[in-house]
């Protein structure tokens, strides 16, 4: 399948990211969005990103615009020193999808592209090059100016006389998280730092890495572990005891401990917010396109989130120690972070226990190709009947369905099951919603054997 728009950014297989492919998708973006004639340009630790990089800013040089070459760093990082500058933005990265895939994510003066934006570079493809020479410059400081904000919002003591472990893997922002804690007051113990590349999904955390993470936990006497996707803007936070904390959980606790007054998070999100007191919660379809344009239309002390915990602030915020200013793209730093901080002297489950008691989990089937993702899910769309034989396998009923983004059924005990197709990878993703950890563990594990034999049947 040819590279296209998913939930956040341009992404495919490296194979067909060829050069020019690359610059073909970069001079679309200068000519249809808001770059004020500066791109900001950044990477993850892929093998595949150098190239990519490179191919980017040849294509932008090209057209007579002026480059910065952040290098490898997170991408809320490059966000944060694009938009300072009033700059445009592109990200090299496949976020947490296998090696073999990468991608770019586009960013104008203002932050993180819309849907909008996308359909307008999507018909500015096939532009021919300027055959210009734009400037070349390189800039070393952004992601320690990264750092710097989170510090200076929080204080040196904001974590004092905590113990938090950092599976570093092939994070980008590993080093950075690293240096965030320890300045504000966390004694840091690094682990799992890798020199090639592995693909951590935080919101769909794999059983393997599940009992690792407990595992050390236990053996390093933590307070919490911490840890990021490869581009280091969705966070993955483990409890005292060794417990996956949910990301739309800790959205929940960010949002309240910052003061917004608005939420917008996608439709896959625990429902709890709603019971938090929030003058205004709304809904979208799944990815950060969508919940930037909700926050742009409800405006005011508004901030976003995602179930897989990346976090969008959309006013300038006040921290413990100083103000964080407003940053609309997806983040992992500051859920981290603030989390943390809220369990104050307690611990982190106890801070996690005061939320509504809902829980969701999220999983996937992979190498699932859309071939047959799509169409099963279409078919759980388009006929209550397909839905009824579903749920028949879970020995359930619906009382009712959201076809937002995919099929979410509400269960007529209350539990939720949502299917909905990756748009970038090959993955059929179910995301499940009940009263407890226990019932929606036994959901997913029930939930994930029901697809394998819907779609085995469907494919026979």
């Amino acid at each position: 399948m040819a590279p296209k728009f998913g939930t956040s950014g341009l992404r495919g297989l490296v194979a067909e990211l060829t050069p020019e492919l690359v610059a073909d998708n970069v001079r679309a973006f200068i000519a249809a969005c808001d770059h004020g004639g500066t791109i900001f340009v950044g990477q993850d630790l892929r093998p595949s990103s150098p190239r990519i990089a490179g191919d980017i800013i040849a294509a932008a040089r090209a057209e007579g615009i002026r480059v910065v070459d952040c290098g490898a760093l997170p991408t809320p990082a490059l966000a944060y020193a694009a938009m300072s500058a009033g700059a445009g933005a592109i990200m090299v990265t496949g976020s947490h999808i296998p090696a073999d895939r990468n991608g770019l994510k586009f960013y104008v003066r203002t932050g993180e592209i819309s849907k909008r934006d996308e359909a307008g570079i999507s018909a500015a493809l096939g532009r021919g090059a300027a055959g210009l020479d734009g400037a070349l410059e390189s800039d070393g400081g952004a992601a320690g100016r990264f750092v710097e904000r989170y510090t200076s919002a929080f204080g040196p003591a904001a974590l004092a006389g905590r113990k938090i472990g950092l599976y570093a893997h092939s994070a980008v922002g590993r080093d950075d998280l690293k240096a965030m804690l320890e300045r504000i007051g966390a004694e840091v113990v690094e682990l799992g730092r890798s020199d090639s590349f592995i693909p951590v999904d935080t919101e769909a955390v794999d059983p393997d890495t599940r009992a690792q993470i407990a595992a050390w936990v236990s053996e390093q006497g933590l307070d919490a572990l911490v840890s990021t996707d490869g581009d280091s803007d969705r966070p993955l936070l483990a409890d005292e005891t060794g417990a996956i904390v949910p990301g739309d959980i800790m959205g929940q606790i960010t949002a309240e401990a910052l003061g917004a007054e608005a939420v917008v998070t996608p439709i896959s999100s625990n429902s709890g917010v709603t019971r938090k007191g929030f003058s205004k919660v709304m809904t979208t379809r799944i990815g950060s396109p969508f919940v930037i344009g909700g926050m742009e239309e409800l405006g005011g002390q508004v901030v976003g989130y995602e179930a897989n915990g990346g976090f969008l602030l959309g006013f300038d915020a006040q921290g413990p120690a100083g103000v964080l200013s407003a940053l609309p793209t997806r983040d992992c730093m500051l859920p981290l972070i603030v989390t943390l901080v809220a369990a104050g002297k307690g611990t982190v489950s106890a801070r996690v226990a005061q939320e509504p008691p809902v829980i969701t989990m999220a999983d996937r089937l992979q190498e699932v190709p859309q071939e047959a993702s799509q169409p099963f899910v279409a078919r759980l769309r388009d006929a209550p009947s397909a839905r009824a034989e579903f749920l028949g396998l879970l020995g359930a009923t619906e009382a009712a369905c959201d076809l937002t983004d995919g099929v979410r059924m509400g269960l007529s005990d209350g539990r939720i099951v949502h299917v909905r197709p990756s748009g970038n990878a090959p993955e059929l993703r179910l995301y499940v919603e009940a009263a407890d950890r226990d019932a929606a563990s036994m959901l997913m594990d029930k939930g994930l054997a029901a697809l394998r034999a819907a779609l085995f049947e469907t494919s026979a």
